[in-house]
């Protein structure tokens, strides 16, 4: 008997027969002495439709009514679900946010969890009641209902899983793992069977949307595994959680994994792009002490992500070019804060772009391989594909080039670093889907 903490994204609850396949999914589960929670999504498409009310109504809107609005939709599938799994016999009551409760930090339409009060949760799940919560919502302080960000019911499901002591947590999404990258791009794109949590971090946040970037955070903090599965099997097919998906789990699981299966790990275990990115250019700024804090500021206090930074050689003494990137969605107000204070930074003009794309290498075994960022620069090149900015981390390298150049990008750099081998490897299985893909 396990305890397990089973999350279901919109797709996978996307109307009444689809939330029937989920609830047989979770009668399965229940059936075999497991102690079941489920977190839902609401149905697909259904959060757009409620955001655009919203703005409708009023588009300078109150962030606590949005969250009142759009919560909504996490609540009506909770509600489903539960109905359909007492049609079917089973034990099984809804529980809100509130009611648990998930207490957040009040941040409003961004929040993070805080606490979570799981003790009658616990207590309703060793009596053998399933429980349905509606993800991506909480309850702030002030007792207002709150909500985490889109991808929020993944950070729900493992918050959960650690409240109540999981033993796993399983995200069923329309994908059934996680890819070596975007098989739409590369047809021997490779599922993978383990990952560790540092990995599958440096993934989500360059543009493998299969998990929210949080969910891996808190997962990681407190050492929570998390399996991902396809809820899309076939009548009659085995169960999702008997079939292969992805593991994740922390570095010393990983090298026992390693250890017991005597293979060596790659250097680079996923590639991901993301296109989501913008290019600015601020153009003969000082170039003195001070200037560039001056600019990265004000754009840190408004919650605007800066990733690639260059600063170039002065074209004349005493100025310099600054380029960077933001999110494209965060670029408007990115643009109008740094207008607004160009005198005080002293810059020319500014330049944007949004014509661009981030092209990511991420693997633990680059600690322990040498070459890497060599490989990445030189296939490239090989190929006439220009670099426009650099950025790294311990176990990733990121270069932003062109839009146009995305797809080829990622093919040439799958096969030069060996990912579209068909040789069987700890981190990768023979598979077509894609790391790229939204769990909704």
């Amino acid at each position: 008997m396990a305890r397990i903490v089973m999350k279901f994204g919109g797709t996978s609850v996307a109307g009444t027969e689809r939330i029937r396949r989920v609830a047989n999914i979770v009668r399965a589960q229940a059936a075999g002495g497991n102690e079941v929670a489920v977190v839902v999504s609401a149905m697909a498409g259904e959060t757009d439709r409620l955001v655009n009310f919203c703005r409708e109504a009023n588009p300078l809107y109150d962030p606590a009514e949005y969250d009142v609005v759009v919560s909504s939709g996490e609540q009506v599938t909770a509600g489903l679900l539960a109905l359909t799994l007492q049609a079917m016999g089973c034990k099984a009551r809804s529980w809100l946010g509130w009611q648990l409760p998930v207490k957040t930090f009040s941040a409003h339409a961004n929040a993070r969890v805080g606490e979570i009060h799981a003790e009658r949760l616990g207590d309703s799940m060793a009596s053998g009641e399933i429980a349905v919560i509606p993800g991506f919502q909480g309850v702030s302080d002030l007792e207002r209902i709150t909500t985490m960000g889109r991808g929020g019911s993944d950070t729900s499901a493992v918050a959960i899983a650690a409240a109540v002591g999981a033993d796993r947590c399983d995200i069923y999404t329309d994908v059934d793992g996680v890819y070596t990258t975007d098989p739409r791009i590369v047809a021997r794109a490779r599922k993978i069977k383990y990952v560790s949590y540092e990995e599958m971090l440096e993934l989500a946040s360059v543009g493998a949307k299969v998990l929210q970037t949080r969910s891996v955070s808190l997962a990681m903090k407190h050492n929570v595994p998390v399996q991902v599965l396809s809820s899309f099997v076939d009548e009659g097919s085995p169960p999702a959680d008997t079939l292969p998906g992805t593991m994740i789990v922390s570095e010393a699981e990983m090298q026992k994994i390693l250890e017991d299966t005597n293979m060596e790990r790659q250097s680079v275990t996923g590639i991901a792009h993301d296109k989501n990115e913008a290019r600015v250019v601020l153009t003969r700024v000082p170039d003195k002490p001070g200037a560039v804090a001056d600019i990265f500021t004000p754009l840190g206090e408004a919650g605007i992500n800066v990733d690639m930074i260059i600063q170039n050689v002065g074209r004349d003494k005493g100025e310099t070019d600054v380029t960077f990137t933001v999110p494209q969605a965060e670029l408007a107000r990115a643009q109008a804060l740094l207008e607004d204070k160009q005198e005080a930074l002293g810059f020319n003009r500014i330049i944007t772009d949004v014509r661009v794309a981030k092209i990511s290498v991420v693997g633990m075994g680059m600690k322990s391989h040498t070459g890497v960022a060599a490989t990445m620069f030189k296939s490239l090149a090989d190929r006439g594909i220009n670099v426009q900015a650099i950025s790294t981390s311990e176990i990733k390298v990121s270069v932003l080039i062109d839009e146009d150049e995305t797809e080829l990008a990622v093919r040439v750099l799958h096969t030069a670093y060996g990912l579209d081998s068909p040789d069987d490897v700890v981190s990768g299985d023979d598979g077509p889907d894609d790391i790229g893909k939204s769990s909704a």
